[in-house]
């Protein structure tokens, strides 16, 4: 009996630790749903808070506001969770993320709304990083893609029953339910995680007799100035993104203002990252090609996705006639397929390599893409459909492996950084797009149209009834523009990782 005792209690604390890890799994899944949520089921209530609260004027930088808060803190967390580890960073953006929800459910005018959007934006960019990097922390590459295909999996539900919840809530109870109800699914992950999150204990440097002069005690810095840096830098520039052609011309005096101070303020980041011994943003994450390539590549995909995201339902509601309800469909679709692919894309990536993978899914993205102008006109609602259908498949074969092979690239001290340059590259290329892919619609409906309205003016005149049939010819026009031009995202990412990623990546030993 006594030869057996080690076995039975070995085997006890494997199980006891496989529940402790999946209690931290059931963690991440809540938060992540917190910031998956929160991108979609705001947008059905609009009408009803500028009914409550007015500032219909403003009413845009509910998102704007939040997502700009979220992108420039990405870094941010990402460093400090590689400086005081995963759960403090966690457990405390989470908590911020509650309190801007709670004092988001009392706003009392828009300006309000908006301010505590943003607060709840900067717990949020804790929630999104942090959340990917935990998934690294706790499987092995053989693993990982599990945990990535059920965050994955997240979304498309977030996706899918967001915008009908928000409705719903709207409707039938009151908008302020719409952040209320965050309080209940954050408690429950804070609780799991302050419970059952118990990472390992890392050496830590010596305290060094001389700290001014030790590069010991650099390990023990915030890089302070950096953050302040950053933030105020992406804060500008992004905002600049947000609102060009928006709220102002892109040549006039606000936009080339905001411009140039960002500018600006981009020469004072390099000059104090430099200068910093532990930087916010350090120089070897665009220094190794492998997470300069990945960065680039998701970038891109950033940029791509604001096509169908963004028109896709206007095309469906404007040229196709469908109901909302309908549009939104046509649209929820790629989120279906899209954690099926990434979840099958190991059995891929282990016998080609993560980066011949994710050619081979952007490449295919790249057709699709393309096979979206030679629909006919007007069509069917099958045949975006099923483009869409394509389109998640092959983005979930190109996302997942760059995401776990970047990660399988570095350590623990460094994996925080590498995943949240990662995201921030890609919310910044979404940022990019929207802007971008606004200007190409409008100026291809000018054209169309002799140079008058844009494209809300234009949809808003076929929801009337008031608009000629060679209006929907130019909406269809001005969305396969965009649509071309996602493709040449796709080509853009393709070539990066074609001609800049190692074919093979620098995988550490576990």
């Amino acid at each position: 009996m006594g030869s057996t005792t080690p076995a039975i209690r070995g085997g006890a604390v494997r199980r006891q630790d496989t529940r402790r890890r999946g209690a931290v799994v059931a963690a991440l899944m809540l938060a992540m749903a917190l910031a998956a949520l929160d991108a979609t089921i705001v947008s059905t209530a609009v009408p009803q808070i500028v009914g409550d609260l007015g500032g219909f004027s403003v009413f845009s930088w509910l998102f704007s506001g939040y997502l700009l808060a979220v992108t420039v803190t990405l870094p941010v967390y990402g460093k400090l969770s590689d400086t005081f580890g995963r759960k403090p960073v966690l457990v405390t953006g989470a908590a911020v993320f509650l309190l801007g929800s709670l004092l988001c459910a009392g706003a009392w005018n828009m300006a309000a709304l908006i301010a505590f959007r943003i607060v709840q934006g900067l717990g949020g960019g804790a929630l999104q990083g942090t959340v990917q990097t935990l998934a690294a922390d706790l499987y092995p590459l053989a693993e990982r893609p599990k945990i990535q295909s059920k965050l994955s999996t997240v979304w498309a539900v977030s996706a899918v029953a967001g915008p009908g919840l928000g409705g719903v809530l709207a409707a039938y109870a009151d908008w302020r339910w719409i952040f209320l109800i965050n309080l209940p699914i954050g408690a429950a992950a804070l609780w799991l995680i302050v419970r059952h999150l118990h990472e390992p204990e890392r050496e830590r440097p010596k305290k060094p007799e001389n700290p001014e002069n030790s590069e010991n005690a650099a390990h023990a810095r915030v890089d302070w100035a950096g953050a302040l840096a950053v933030f105020a830098c992406g804060g500008v520039l992004l905002t600049a993104l947000v609102q060009g052609g928006v709220a102002w011309p892109w040549l006039s005096a606000p936009s080339l203002t905001l411009f140039g101070i960002g500018l600006a303020l981009a020469g004072v980041v390099v000059v104090v990252e430099r200068r910093a011994a532990q930087p916010i943003i350090p120089g070897w994450v665009w220094r190794r090609r492998t997470i300069a390539a990945v960065n680039l590549a998701l970038g891109a995909l950033g940029l791509l996705m604001v096509a169908p995201s963004v028109f896709l339902p206007t095309y469906a509601q404007s040229v196709l006639g469908l109901a909302p309800v309908a549009a939104g469909f046509v649209l929820s679709v790629w989120t279906l397929s899209w954690p099926v692919s990434a979840a099958l894309s190991q059995h891929v990536y282990r016998r080609i390599g993560f980066r011949d993978t994710a050619l081979l899914g952007i490449g295919l993205a790249a057709l699709i893409l393309c096979a979206f102008p030679l629909l006919p006109y007007p069509g069917s609602w099958w045949q975006p459909t099923l483009l869409m259908l394509l389109l998640g498949a092959a983005l979930g074969l190109f996302q997942l492996p760059l995401i776990v092979g970047v990660q399988s690239t570095v350590g623990w001290s460094e994996r925080g950084t590498t995943t949240a340059s990662v995201l921030f590259c890609r919310q910044t290329g979404q940022t990019l797009g929207a802007s971008l892919f606004g200007a190409v619609a409008n100026g291809v409906l000018a054209a169309r149209l002799g140079g008058a309205g844009d494209l809300d003016s234009v949809t808003r005149a076929l929801d009337a009834g008031t608009a000629p049939e060679a209006t929907r010819h130019a909406i269809a026009d001005a969305v396969h523009a965009v649509y071309l031009g996602a493709a040449a995202a796709a080509a853009l990412a393709f070539l990066v990782l074609l001609l800049v990623a190692p074919r093979r990546f620098p995988v550490r030993d576990e």
